[in-house]
């Protein structure tokens, strides 16, 4: 199950921490196909991660993202850019690891991994107590403060069968033709 959080092991000679300082805390707007839900971000949580997240929101990154992960009682997980060309431009900008300041709780958002110093753009939502993540670096920078009832109706049906090579190369193109029914972010905004 975490293996699939995990992809292939990259190394820590491209992580890169350029992303623009975020402001101490800030909340982001996501308007879903289900509805909407905040995330309020505690930069002292993870400072690089929210660095990143804020950079990533500002630039309209998320717009049209598909919720391509639900695994109910575990984790919502999106962050593959709707363009592969986009997603293409950002899969070398990896940012070193933060620690891990707090646990990974229900509501909890943390960056995606495939290993020490590989964050880039991909997230999660934790559906339960994921404590288990902790000890393996897996950062929170923030937490779903409204409509959590929101993030718990996202589709699951698909489970983990779309393939994240084939997003990251085909784009929503490929999650429309093979995965229909999945949820997916309109907009994403600071507020």
């Amino acid at each position: 199950m975490i293996a699939v959080l995990c992809g292939a092991a990259l190394g820590l000679a491209g992580c890169s921490s350029s992303s623009p300082a975020a402001p101490s805390e800030y909340k982001v707007k996501f308007d879903t196909s289900k509805g909407e839900f905040v995330v309020q971000v505690h930069r002292d949580w993870s400072p690089l991660g929210a660095d990143r997240f804020y950079e990533l929101v500002k630039s309209g990154f998320y717009d049209e993202a598909r919720f391509f992960r639900v695994v109910p009682g575990f984790v919502v997980q999106w962050g593959i850019n709707k363009d592969p060309k986009v997603t293409a431009e950002w899969r070398d900008k990896r940012i070193a690891d933060d620690p891990v300041k707090e646990s990974n709780r229900p509501g909890t958002v943390s960056f995606a991994t495939s290993g020490a110093g590989t964050r880039t753009t991909q997230l999660f939502v934790n559906l339960a107590s994921n404590a288990r993540l902790d000890a393996i670096g897996f950062s929170p920078f923030g937490e779903v403060i409204e409509g959590m009832e929101a993030v718990a109706r996202l589709y699951p049906g698909y489970s983990e069968e779309p393939e994240q090579q084939l997003i990251e190369t085909q784009g929503n193109a490929y999650l429309e033709k093979f995965y229909p029914n999945l949820d997916y972010i309109k907009t994403a905004h600071v507020e």
